[in-house]
């Protein structure tokens, strides 16, 4: 029994050790995919978080006087445990999140807030950072190199934002604020995952499928027989899922089912309804603003964005929306022409538009109009040859090379799951810049969308530390292993998050928190943005958009199409996002009394003469940008500001001839995609493009008109 129990707690202890001690193997250390025992993450957080607080209190009870080395660079290294830990847990929770991981996940949440605040309300910690912060308005600061002032002012400035100058009994209710909000955000986080795996819209006639590509209706019938319905087609409840449906779907009520299960997620009663939890997480914040000394949530937010402040995010927002709502109208007014049209000719009395027929009804119109039907489109739109186009965009542009793990004499490193491919980064001169995993397909326990993750941060602080990012996806595997068609708004949004893997790849900083994407909300979309514009450009559509059945490039008339049609539809798509970020932020202006999600979402879409045929591209209930933690918290309206930056870089590489100008991209990967947080950003842009943004370059992009 003895015996037993000594070997138990050995196989204990080496599993906590894989989940928290530096990686090992080639490629300066890689996650150990194949060692991991989920079970064992509750025991290793605990471990980690100790071995953090021994760490900085070691900090904080050092007897020397505090200096930037043994008080600020000591706290990059500090807690080195804990980040490889919460990388690979993260990874669990966005990627694998089956049993037993949703139950851990509501364990451990409280626990990291719980380790945040103390912390951050570390009496001695705190005063260590402040005296090392006073000494930069002192003599001795001018000797400060200008990453490592940087440094020391985020610190501090963190601290003090967080509440580390409250007296005990604010401190005290604050820990309570935010260990209350982790485990909220985690609740409203599996309620939308649950509505995405448990509400199917089922097709039992093969009528319903009137309108759909022959690889969609196979990607249906797929799906359906994972679920157990060989004899139906299975719409799953992801945007992947849904987009086709809604735009190609000739049966209005199968377009309406697949709409109501999408846009209702978080929003029925039951065990998942995401109101009482938003509610409440809007009382918190509201309250937790208050007790740090600020107006609202959204003011605490914005302070340390490029925005600064919730009305100057709002002047842009309502600058564009007017524009953008007349654009929309008018688009309205054109698709119910040809939805008149078409119930004439088929002897049917005319119907309204309504947000289900939206994108079926845009797509006649573009095809009208433009001679252009993406279902033409999606044929040369193969997965494999889009990723080997952003790869081969990035080698031309900033030269990184790219290798498959497997070619390499160290051969395969782990996985978390089959479907989860690796290459070997490196730079012009050969050497390492790290690794690039990729994640492309759905499946049940992974999160819908699309996003980029770091499971390693660039660093140079005491060696040569390379990044180790992911891209994930949820694309639709084929059902019969052929190639894998996506669309047209997909294959952008691949190229979007590849920008901000090589935001993290690119990146070559001193401290890790400086590293990559660590950088505000409302900038940190602009690296991820201008990559898009490599999509449509004629090197990739003429030379990686080859069709699938003949492998022939892409026509060049269909190519021109495409450019002429640029503009189509922004009206919609500005509103679309535009109303989430307007409620969002109104959300986080309203104050402390109880919100009714629902009812505010109504009224302020109605003040703001929301088209009705148009709904928020996130709903409030399942609006996880927002309520599953606090990263775009009233911080939305960031992919708009970033936008503006965007179109303005996007403007330069035109102005100098082409999306490949050799000057242009290396003023980019100097000033934006290699300075991590080491500048502010409106510096690193002004210094790409030798001058303040023009943000008339917005309009000019969404074709709205200026003035």
């Amino acid at each position: 029994m003895q015996q037993q129990a000594q070997s138990d707690n050995t196989a204990r202890s080496e599993a906590i050790s894989v989940l928290t001690e530096p990686w090992s193997g080639p490629y300066g250390g890689i996650p150990p995919w194949d060692s991991i025992e989920p079970a064992a993450f509750g025991a290793a957080f605990d471990e980690a978080i100790a071995r953090s607080k021994q760490e900085i209190q070691a900090i904080a009870e050092n007897s020397e006087p505090p200096t930037i080395d043994n008080t600020i660079v000591a706290m990059e290294q500090a807690g080195r445990a804990l980040r490889r830990l919460r990388s690979i847990f993260g990874v669990h929770t966005s990627n694998l999140n089956v049993d037993p991981i949703p139950a851990m996940q509501r364990q451990i949440g409280p626990k990291l807030a719980a380790h945040a605040d103390w912390t951050i309300q570390h009496r001695q910690l705190f005063a260590r950072i402040k005296a090392v912060h006073d000494t930069l308005h002192g003599p001795a600061g001018a000797a400060v190199d200008g990453q490592t002032r940087r440094l020391v002012e985020d610190r501090h400035r963190r601290f003090v934002r967080q509440g580390a100058e409250l007296d005990p009994k604010q401190k005290s209710r604050l820990s309570a604020i935010n260990g209350r909000l982790a485990e909220l955000f985690i609740e409203f986080a599996q309620n939308v995952l649950g509505d995405e795996a448990d509400q199917v819209t089922w097709i039992e006639d093969e009528a319903g499928l009137d309108g759909l590509a022959t690889a969609v209706v196979h990607n249906l019938a797929a799906a359906a027989a994972e679920l157990g319905r060989p004899d139906a087609w299975a719409v799953r409840n992801t945007r992947s899922s849904m987009d086709p449906v809604l735009t190609n779907a000739t049966d209005r009520t199968v377009r309406e089912q697949v709409w109501r299960t999408y846009y209702g997620r978080g929003d029925r009663p039951g065990p998942n309804d995401n109101k009482p939890i938003i509610t409440e997480i809007l009382q918190l914040r509201a309250e937790r603003a208050a007790l740090l000394g600020y107006r609202s949530h959204a003011h605490w937010r914005l302070e340390a964005a490029m925005a600064k402040t919730p009305e100057r995010a709002m002047e842009l927002m309502m600058d564009i929306w007017p524009k953008a709502r007349d654009r929309a109208l008018e688009e309205v007014a054109d698709m119910q022409r040809v939805a008149d049209a078409a119930a004439v000719a088929a002897g049917r009395e005319p119907v309204a538009i309504e947000p289900w027929d939206y994108r079926f009804y845009a797509e006649q119109v573009r095809r009208e109009r433009f001679d252009l039907d993406f279902n033409d489109v999606k044929p040369y739109l193969q997965l494999e040859k889009l990723i080997e186009a952003m790869l081969w965009c990035s080698t031309e542009l900033y030269g990184l090379g790219y290798t498959p793990v497997e070619d390499l004499a160290d051969g395969p490193v782990p996985v978390f799951h089959p479907d989860v491919r690796v290459w070997r980064v490196t730079d012009r001169a050969g050497e390492p810049v790290g690794l690039w995993y990729l994640d492309p397909f759905a499946r049940d326990g992974k999160l819908s969308g699309a996003w980029m993750t770091a499971y390693r941060d660039q660093e140079n602080l005491d060696r040569p530390v390379t990044a180790v990012v992911s891209n994930n996806s949820n694309f639709i595997r084929s059902a019969d292993d052929g190639p894998v068609l996506i669309s047209w708004d997909d294959a952008r949004t691949l190229f979007h998050e590849f920008g901000h893997a090589l935001h993290g790849l690119l990146s070559d900083v001193v401290y890790p928190s400086q590293s990559g994407t660590s950088v505000t909300s409302d900038y940190v979309e602009f690296p991820s943005q201008i990559n898009e514009h490599w999509l449509s450009t004629d090197e990739v559509l003429g030379r990686f958009c080859l069709h699938y059945e003949t492998g022939e490039p892409m026509p060049a008339g269909l190519i021109e199409r495409i450019k002429r049609a640029e503009t189509f539809n922004q009206g919609f798509d500005t509103v679309e996002y535009l109303a989430s970020a307007l409620v969002d932020m109104k959300l986080h202006l309203a104050g402390s009394d109880p919100i009714d999600p629902d009812r505010f979402e109504r009224r302020t879409l109605g003040d703001l003469g929301m088209p009705p045929q148009i709904v928020m591209r996130h709903r409030t209930p399942q609006f996880a940008h927002v309520f599953s933690g606090e990263g775009y918290a009233a911080g939305y309206y960031s992919y708009l500001w970033a936008d503006a930056l965007t179109a303005d870089a996007a403007e330069a590489f035109e102005q100098a001839g082409g999306y490949f100008d050799p000057e242009v991209a290396k003023r980019l990967h100097d000033h934006v995609f290699s300075v991590g947080d080491t500048v502010d950003p409106i510096d690193g842009f002004r210094a790409f493009r030798g001058r303040d943004v023009d943000t008339d370059a917005l309009l000019r992009k969404r074709g709205f008109p200026i003035g």
